[in-house]
């Protein structure tokens, strides 16, 4: 059955959308998870996938043209299948805000139809009317699975459209996931510190009473890990049932971790811990199903170590090992998959070069002596890169597997490390920004990066990246590159050291940086060459003015 697919609303203040480009044409085949478009919204240009799978049948706004959210922006269906009556509904009430396929409906990653697809076809289990399946959303381009961090609502509650149902922790961020439906919260499927994959039974919403046992038992898309269906349960019956002992984890005698290695532990009582320096993976928690809430902390007292001195006089060293576990966190997990796949699959090759900071030193002095005015190294190394990819289009591409796509624009992504690992927000058109706006971008990416308050889509879309640990005393470092990617720059700190000048051995400042290129892509000469380029922007910086 054709699907009518609307303009998204892609933003939170988007009211409509331009089409910058289509990625596929009428006639072609369509999966779930092809970008069909890149569509323009009042803060940047986006990607937009599909959810449907199907054949392009028809397209409603053309590339360069702009249309209202909501308005028809394609239909997918059959091959061959008779869509006239869709084309006059899409023209008649494509405004409208009962159209199928609404806005709210395309930011979900699973819709309830889809929901009710699954379960009808593979489960057989029909869904009452009203209610709602929640499924485990795809909140960033990478994220493959989430860990709920908490609920903001429990089963029995009211939900209104628009209320936060729950913080879901992805691979870049914690996020605030809202609900698009009003009912009653009937039923919890992944309990706070449990982690599943995409489209993974989350939450039923529904009318009150409404008997959802049924649904929440046979629904199994295999997406969910490491969760029984007992631990589901708790949520639906008054009667808990005590884990098995082979779904526990036990690291001391003292608590218990969940079966995927998180610890329950509440926000303030972890906030607690960290202030007192107390370890809590010796503490016993007295909270609901063992969580350490704030009076295990307040009341923990610390074991003392044990020693002993061996006989006749000679001391023998003792005590006992120990170690603590960390879960790893979504962010690290996709980290380590994500930079294993690029290391081992883009041959990488390294150019190293030293320029002169003398004339930088100078003019960042005499720039920041403007009133309200404060820009740093690394601004200055973005806006040079920026302006040098441009001349060298090459270093700013993207490889994938049947194509090189050559980027006329600057995307300029800029390495942050937070406490889960690292994280890359993207600078977008950074040629054209001034260095104080580029300053001022940065600065803004980095506060909300460490309290995970970042956009997915702050976070996509770079066609270069730049890594900067000077400000840690570092000399010279080389990088993974960021796939797709084809180049990252690995920048170093500014070292005072003896120079040669006009054959005399002087003072001078120099910075270090290595320029990580996939040979697929960049060639040693096209490096080269951009390096070359990078240096007269760096060594003469007024020429980033002119």
């Amino acid at each position: 059955m054709a699907e009518i697919i609307n303009m998204p609303r892609l933003s939170d203040t988007m009211e409509e959308g331009t089409v910058a480009t289509w990625l596929k044409k009428v006639g072609d085949k369509i999966s779930e998870g092809d970008i069909l478009a890149e569509i323009e919204t009042d803060k940047a240009t986006m990607e937009f996938e599909s959810f449907h799978e199907g054949t392009l049948l028809h397209i409603g706004v053309q590339e360069g043209e702009t249309t209202k959210v909501d308005a028809l922006l394609a239909i997918i269906g059959e091959k061959g299948e008779d869509i006239s009556s869709l084309l006059k509904e899409g023209t008649t009430s494509a405004s409208k805000p009962d159209v199928k396929e609404s806005s709210k409906e395309v930011k979900e990653s699973v819709t309830k139809e889809k929901a009710e697809s699954v379960k009808e076809s593979s489960n057989k289990t029909k869904i009452p009317e009203g209610v709602t399946v929640v499924t485990m959303p795809r909140l960033s381009d990478t994220m493959e699975e989430g860990t709920v961090a908490s609920w903001l609502k429990k089963v029995g509650d009211n939900v209104s459209e628009g209320d936060i149902l729950a913080e879901i922790e992805t691979d870049k961020a914690t996020m605030e996931f809202e609900s698009f439906q009003s009912g009653t919260l009937l039923y919890i499927g992944i309990n706070a510190g449990e982690s599943a994959k995409i489209d993974a039974l989350l939450a039923i919403i529904g009318p009150a009473g409404t008997d959802v046992s049924g649904i929440a038992a046979n629904f199994s898309t295999g997406s969910k890990e490491d969760t029984s269906s007992e631990s589901s349960k708790v949520e639906v019956t008054p009667k808990q049932e005590t884990p098995k002992e082979e779904e526990k984890k036990v690291v001391t005698p003292s608590i218990q971790i969940t079966s995927n290695g998180r610890l329950y532990v509440s926000p303030l009582a972890k906030k607690m811990a960290e202030e007192k320096g107390i370890n809590l993976s010796q503490v016993q928690g007295s909270g609901e199903n063992g969580r350490i809430i704030k009076r295990d902390v307040e009341n923990f007292t610390p074991v003392a170590a044990v020693s002993s001195a061996a006989a006749v006089g000679k001391f023998v060293a003792s005590g006992q090992e120990d170690f603590d576990e960390k879960p790893n966190s979504q962010m690290r997990k996709v980290i380590a998959k994500r930079l294993a796949e690029s290391k081992f699959t883009a041959p990488h090759y390294y150019l190293n070069v030293e320029f002169d900071m003398e004339n930088a030193i100078a003019f960042r002095e005499q720039f920041n002596s403007i009133p309200n005015t404060k820009i740093s190294y690394n601004d200055m190394i973005v806006k040079a890169c920026a302006l040098a990819l441009k001349k060298h289009p090459q270093v700013n591409s993207q490889w994938f597997a049947d194509k090189m796509r050559l980027n006329n624009h600057v995307h300029i992504g800029v390495a942050v490390a937070v406490e889960d690992g690292l994280v890359v927000p993207v600078v977008k058109f950074a040629n054209e920004q001034s260095l104080p706006q580029i300053g001022a971008a940065v600065k803004d990416f980095a506060g909300r990066a460490r309290n995970k308050k970042l956009t997915p889509a702050e976070m996509e879309g770079s066609t270069f990246t730049v890594s900067n640990l000077g400000m840690f005393g570092i000399e010279s470092f080389t990088s993974i590159i960021n796939q797709p990617n084809s180049a990252i720059l690995s920048v170093g700190n500014i070292v005072e050291k003896p120079v040669v000048k006009n054959g005399q051995i002087v003072v001078g400042n120099t910075m270090k940086l290595s320029l990580a290129c996939d040979h697929r892509t960049v060639d040693g000469a096209t490096g080269s060459q951009f390096l070359q380029t990078l240096k007269g922007y760096i060594e003469n910086p007024v020429t980033m003015l002119i």
